[in-house]
């Protein structure tokens, strides 16, 4: 991979929380490239999650920088809001705004940070829709829906912003067993399309299939990085074979 085509650079990234003796991040560094599929994996309390949201800074690192297509976001001068609109986010949690219908929360954003038409934003949030298969629902709300139902449409209102870059914080860890395959083969999809994505989960088999790159992390750093073949059959490090051990 060329350094022209890195998205995301990461340089020394440290976190602490008040009151913590531990980071929870300790000098993490990693580029992540265009139309990359990179899975972050690890132990409860690892830092996957931490590290996941200093990406777009809703954590704010303690040291170290990021740079997001070549601008370093953790510069206090640096416009985070304008760059936040090219990085969709996906949490544990739907954060569907519940007095909205899904068209309204689809096209909120698009038309009051990016300036779209009401037509326009509608136009592109009907056609994600009917791709995840929920066109018939753009007139419900938010608890007329399954679980998997909404975390689809917070996938599509993320993607409605046309970002660069996804970032997925465990998207199926709050669903039923049975909803997590209809938001998987979205983000499936996603990933066949070359979107860059960046995904915190426990969803081992998926991330085998899926990813580009597996990186496993823990006590705030990352262990080990390789592709899926050789991260699961040929772990190198004491660490990361316990922890497969567990998982699989």
């Amino acid at each position: 991979m060329t350094t022209d085509n890195v998205l995301i650079s990461v340089n020394g990234l440290k976190k602490k929380f008040e009151g913590m003796e531990l980071h929870a991040l300790n000098g993490v560094s990693i580029d992540i490239h265009r139309g990359e599929v990179v899975f972050v994996v690890g132990p409860s309390g690892s830092g996957k999650s931490t590290f996941l949201r200093c990406l777009n800074l809703l954590e704010e690192p303690t040291e170290g920088t990021i740079l997001f297509e070549g601008v370093d976001i953790t510069d206090k001068k640096t416009d985070i809001n304008k760059h936040r609109q090219k990085m969709g986010m996906v949490f544990q949690q739907f954060n569907l705004f519940p007095h909205m219908n899904v068209m309204k929360n689809l096209t909120l954003a698009p038309v009051k940070l990016q300036g779209k038409s009401v037509e326009e934003a509608q136009k592109t949030a009907m056609e994600l829709l009917e791709r995840v298969g929920l066109a018939n629902r753009a007139d419900a709300y938010p608890n007329q829906l399954s679980g998997g139902q909404k975390q689809r449409i917070a996938i599509v209102r993320a993607l409605c912003m046309k970002p660069d870059v996804m970032l997925f914080d465990e998207p199926t860890s709050a669903l039923d067993p049975e909803m997590v395959g209809e938001v998987l083969n979205v983000m499936r999809e996603l990933a066949e399309e070359n979107m860059t994505m960046v995904v915190v989960t426990h969803e081992m088999a998926f991330a085998k299939e899926v990813a580009s790159r597996i990186i496993f992390m823990d006590q705030g750093s990352i262990v080990e990085e390789n592709n899926p073949k050789d991260f699961f059959e040929n772990p190198k490090s004491e660490r990361l074979k316990g922890f497969l051990s567990k998982v699989i």
